[in-house]
């Protein structure tokens, strides 16, 4: 794993999470372990309305999560109610956090390569919707990370677990001077609580 990446996990491994928000965190650990226990794959889909910005930040932080507690088969997506794009500023953060993000085309809706390690297999982020082909079709948890997602879907095909981990929308910092300050305590924030779920998990 990255060295300047490690040096953020170790300030994010030491931020508080209430009681409260360990509570909501508990469903996807239990997931994560009842797959862990039976050899399966594990697979996470985080929806929210326009994959752009929460559930993104949640698919990579709960990779690398995975990836530094030494949690096999962990597989990590993202989609949307609609597709849209990964916004820049989403990118931008993880790179100031020690993630290396290569931007592969130069579209409406860019596909990204997010690496956190030399040699790992790099995390590969695009807006589609949560049932686009690229995503698990089944047996899958489907983690809400949103109240306008939670609403727009009642059902979702596949879904072994539904899990509501909603997140503050950093978007209402866009064209402010908090932008950059909202983005990266937004990231924290969702790093914390992966790192959370994921150090919950026996292996």
């Amino acid at each position: 794993m990255f060295a300047k990446l490690k040096e953020s996990i170790e300030v994010i491994a030491i931020m508080h999470l209430s009681d409260e928000r360990k509570e909501i965190l508990k469903p996807l650990a239990e997931f994560i372990q009842k797959k862990a226990d039976a050899g399966e794959k594990i697979n996470l889909n985080f929806i929210c309305t326009h994959n752009s910005r929460r559930s993104h930040l949640s698919q990579i932080w709960a990779q690398v999560m995975a990836e530094y507690f030494k949690i096999k088969n962990v597989f990590c997506y993202s989609g949307g109610t609609e597709a849209t794009a990964m916004f820049p500023k989403v990118a931008e953060t993880l790179e100031w956090q020690g993630l290396e993000i290569q931007r592969l085309s130069e579209t409406d809706n860019p596909v990204y390569a997010v690496k956190y390690a030399e040699n790992a297999h790099p995390v590969i982020c695009f807006s589609k919707k949560y049932d686009d082909a690229f995503n698990p079709v089944s047996g899958f948890a489907a983690i809400i990370t949103c109240s306008n997602a939670d609403a727009g879907c009642p059902f979702i095909a596949g879904a072994e677990k539904r899990i509501p981990i909603k997140f503050e929308d950093p978007k209402s910092s866009d064209g402010t001077h908090e932008m950059d300050r909202t983005y990266f305590e937004r990231s924290q924030e969702i790093a914390a609580e992966m790192h959370f779920v994921m150090q919950s998990v026996t292996i």
